[in-house]
């Protein structure tokens, strides 16, 4: 006691030194409650819930109706908008979207948080922290969306409190409305203030709906006020002022987050705060003042925020039964002192930790209250490459030496396709490239995207997570190392260039040194070698675009296929073969020549003998001409790797009398022309299609060999 009692005398001292030289500041028109409430009604200001506002972000944004994978689906363009924008996740973000709108309206959701379970690396931290939260602050500091609070003032001459805490704010920011709803014991006189306000009937029962009590602190702070004024009500609000709630990521204010830690240094303090030594010196018995709430993470984001939860199950079990208190009631208890929170809670876990958490049944409970969403590893290449693009980066990559270092324009592609077919579940339906190309949107031969959807429905129905559709495979961070690993190779650095099929050692580095499963390695091993070849594919295209000195070559030739095979039975072909179409792209009138010889041979080399397969396959292009091409304008029929080839093929037996002399002369240059056939593609390489000279030359060293053939 003799030490408190010091302590108190020095505080008092130096008050009595401050207190001349402290100013009082008068309230502002607009920090005054009654302010507030007119510009409530005026709809300047708003009163809604952390859902509601999390809600309304996303979906004054729209939504769009679209078709994923064969099935339909809603897209929500909030989440598209920037250079780091989340890509994919469709199932995930619907999910989510509907999740908050329930919360938002009341529904059960508003007792819930809600969880991503997956595989570590594939974006949920991404998704929460980075994106969704980030965005949520640029939201609420506009103007119309900002959230308020309020803070008690002058306590030291109306409650004979020390001068140090002559202003305390509301420990959760709560919203200056609930104060309104709660200025007297009875809540009709409550609705009789609002109604002198100039609320009308239904909008107060509206706001009323909405209604919950002041916190322990705030409750008993507005008591003592209104025991020293006799219930006044004005001399009372001479004491509240009108705050913005703080936005601030370093401090975790409105969003924040709180990552599990190791057992012995994390404490319910970390999520609930602790009593202040500073404020027991200089409060009163009883005082819920007293607590520190924003030593936790909850108080700091109550007033309207997101906390994020990450790696909730890793959480010893005292953390998550405090969590099961919030995320029900939506109240934080500290010695039996209450306070309601407003806050949306969102957490992840990894599959295998929640795994181990559900295993055991004691722990059910919190299952109970979570909103669980499965999220699997992207696994549309497509999508992909936007993905690998970030890991790429847009910053100039150099040497060791610090020279600058070229990426070959198939790094991407390559990388991609070997990252995603990792992911995909072999099936005895589909082969695994056409799994892929399915799930992407493209054409499959004759399987329809109706196999997939059976495919991915019977995965997803096996009670292991772990097998369900894309929860396996090498994630974003295998993808990242895997670069790494491609920079730091000798031949990428003595070349200056990052090239394209040096990925795959880097990937099969990865499968080796970081995948734990056998049967896994197997999977993927078969997996990177299907990658290999569609990467020989895409060198061989570019290989021919180079020969035809046109980066659009393969493409112009496969459109022309199309195009003959449309008209080829037209009512308007005359005798001399020509068909006039209009453009899809531009729009222009154009004419073609039927080539009966082309069109033959590009389906000879599709195996297509007989006139039934022939017909059979045209009608085929001309139906997906019809479907796609209304949607599209560009849709060019590049996805059909089958056609592809064989234009290919074609194009290059006519030309040079096959793939083998074009090798042969790249190979071999011992003869003038063989030289200039060389130089010439290296140009074009160069120029036209975003080769440098190493990948330029490894690429067609590697289309002369027999490597990697399918």
């Amino acid at each position: 006691m003799a030490f408190e009692n010091l302590i108190r005398k020095d505080f008092s001292e130096k008050n009595a030194r401050r207190k001349d030289c402290m100013i009082e500041t008068p309230i502002k028109e607009t920090e005054i409650l009654e302010y507030h409430l007119k510009e409530v009604l005026a709809g300047r200001r708003r009163f809604e819930n952390a859902a509601q506002s999390v809600s309304r972000m996303i979906l004054e944004k729209g939504v769009k109706k679209i078709i994923h994978a064969g099935k339909p689906n809603f897209d929500f363009p909030f989440f598209r908008e920037g250079k780091q924008h989340i890509i994919g996740w469709h199932d995930e973000i619907n999910a989510f979207v509907h999740f908050i709108k329930g919360a938002a309206r009341g529904g059960s959701a508003k007792e819930m948080a809600f969880v991503f379970v997956g595989e570590p690396g594939n974006g949920k931290t991404n998704f929460v922290w980075n994106y969704l939260c980030r965005k949520y602050r640029q939201f609420i500091s506009l103007p119309g969306n900002c959230k308020y609070t309020f803070k008690f003032i002058g306590l030291d001459k109306a409650i004979d409190y020390d001068e140090r805490v002559r202003e305390l704010p509301s420990l959760t920011s709560e919203d200056p409305m609930v104060l309104a709803m709660n200025l007297f014991e009875d809540i009709n006189e409550n609705m009789e203030f609002f109604a002198k306000i100039g609320f009308k009937d239904e909008a107060t029962e509206k706001l009323f709906s909405r209604r919950r009590p002041l916190g322990a602190s705030t409750e008993y702070l507005w008591h003592e006020l209104m025991s020293r004024f006799g219930g006044d009500l004005k001399k009372v609000l001479e004491h509240i002022c009108i705050v913005p709630v703080q936005i601030r990521e370093s401090l975790g204010m409105t969003t924040g987050k709180y990552a599990a830690k190791d057992k012995i240094t994390s404490s319910s303090v970390d999520l609930l705060g602790e009593e202040s030594l500073q404020h027991i010196l200089l409060l009163k018995l009883g005082d819920p003042n007293r607590f520190d709430l924003r030593r936790g993470a909850l108080a700091r984001v109550a007033g309207g925020g997101i906390h994020f939860a990450d790696e909730l199950f890793k959480n010893k079990i005292d953390l998550v039964q405090i969590y099961l208190g919030v995320i029900q009631d939506r109240m934080m208890e500290i010695d039996g002192f209450l306070w309601p929170l407003d806050t949306i809670i969102i957490a992840t876990s990894n599959n295998w930790e929640y795994n181990k958490f559900v295993s055991e049944k004691e722990q059910s409970p919190i299952k109970d209250r979570c909103r669980i969403c499965y999220v699997s590893h992207n696994t549309d290449y497509k999508f992909q490459t936007e993905l690998t693009a970030y890991s790429i980066g847009s910053e100039q990559r150099t040497t060791i030496l610090g020279e600058e270092m070229h990426e070959d324009p198939n790094l991407n592609y390559a990388l991609s396709v070997a990252v995603v077919l990792t992911r995909l579940i072999h099936s005895d339906k589909l082969t695994p490239i056409e799994t892929m190309k399915l799930e992407a949107g493209e054409i499959a031969g004759e399987k329809g995207v109706k196999t997939l959807i059976e495919v991915k429905e019977t995965a997803n129905a096996n009670p292991d997570v772990t097998k369900r559709w894309g929860q396996k495979g090498l994630g974003h961070r295998d993808l990242g190392r895997a670069l790494q690993i491609l920079e730091e190779m000798p031949e990428s650095n003595e070349g200056k260039c990052l090239f394209a099929k040096d990925i795959f050692k880097a990937l099969e580095r990865i499968s080796l040194d970081y995948v734990t499963e056998a049967t896994d390695r197997d999977k993927y091993k078969k997996d990177l070698e299907i990658a290999r070849k569609l990467y020989r594919e895409a060198v061989k295209t570019a290989i021919f675009n180079a020969y035809r000195d046109d980066p659009d070559a393969v493409r112009k030739d496969v459109l022309r296929y199309v195009n003959m095979v449309i008209g080829v039975d037209a009512e308007s072909l005359g005798s001399d073969k020509m068909w006039r179409y209009k453009d899809p792209q531009s729009g222009e009138i154009k004419s073609i020549k039927i080539d009966q010889t082309y069109i033959d041979s590009v389906e000879a080399r599709l195996g297509l003998t007989n006139k039934e397969r022939k017909e059979s396959f045209r009608n085929s292009i001309r139906k997906i001409y019809g479907q796609k091409i209304t949607i599209d304008p560009n849709y060019d029929f590049m996805d059909n790797q089958e056609l592809v080839k064989a234009v290919t093929d074609v194009r290059l037996q006519s030309d040079v009398a096959g793939a083998g002399s074009l090798i042969g002369a790249l190979a071999n240059r011992t003869n003038e022309e063989n030289v200039r056939i060389y130089h010439k593609m290296i140009d074009t390489m160069l120029g036209k299609l975003g080769y440098c000279p190493t990948c330029a030359q490894k690429t067609i060293e590697y289309f002369c060999t027999k490597e990697d053939e399918s």
